[in-house]
């Protein structure tokens, strides 16, 4: 007698940014390709944000979205295929910390899982700081439960932070 499939749908949850090379086509581009991922399925997006820079590197505007995802790849393999996409995309590792990017990628949550590794921490640490990433996380999902920080409708919006306003 054979095993049951023991693989499981898991929702995940990706932020997505990108300031060059046509900020807002290249998301459109993301969310396609993010579509294409083997044994995922993309189920919902956020509209389009547009975003100050975040770490004080001279550099144009952001544009900003977070896509909601069901998968049944490990954490590890879906943020090698997020790596895939914005290295096709023209992205190379050696980017400058919060500096301009052709796209980035960055694995938000997976399912309620809390991971520390040296190339994967999650929940992403900037949720709660982030408005780029906590206003289009939150219309994507917003009863999403993040470990540590309870719902994400209930962050509040840190003021503080750079402007941001909805494009689309």
């Amino acid at each position: 007698m054979s095993k049951p499939d023991m693989q499981h749908w898991l929702p995940a949850y990706v932020g997505l940014g990108s300031n060059l090379q046509g900020p807002a086509g290249q998301l459109e581009n993301a969310f396609d390709m993010l579509a294409a991922v083997p044994q995922t399925r993309l189920i919902a997006r956020s509209s389009l944000y547009r975003s100050a820079p975040f770490g004080g590197v001279e550099q144009p505007d952001f544009v900003n979205a977070a896509a909601a995802l069901l998968t049944m790849l490990t954490a590890k393999q879906l943020l090698l295929e997020l790596q895939q996409i914005e290295a096709r995309r023209g992205r190379e590792r050696g980017d400058i910390r919060w500096g301009p990017r052709v796209l980035d990628l960055d694995l938000l949550v997976y399912g309620n899982e809390n991971i520390q590794d040296t190339d994967l921490v999650v929940p992403h640490p900037g949720i709660a700081e982030r408005n780029f990433v906590l206003l289009p996380l939150c219309e994507v999902a917003p009863g999403l439960a993040i470990a540590g920080l309870g719902r994400i409708d209930r962050i509040p919006v840190n003021l503080a932070e750079p402007k941001i306003s909805r494009i689309t």
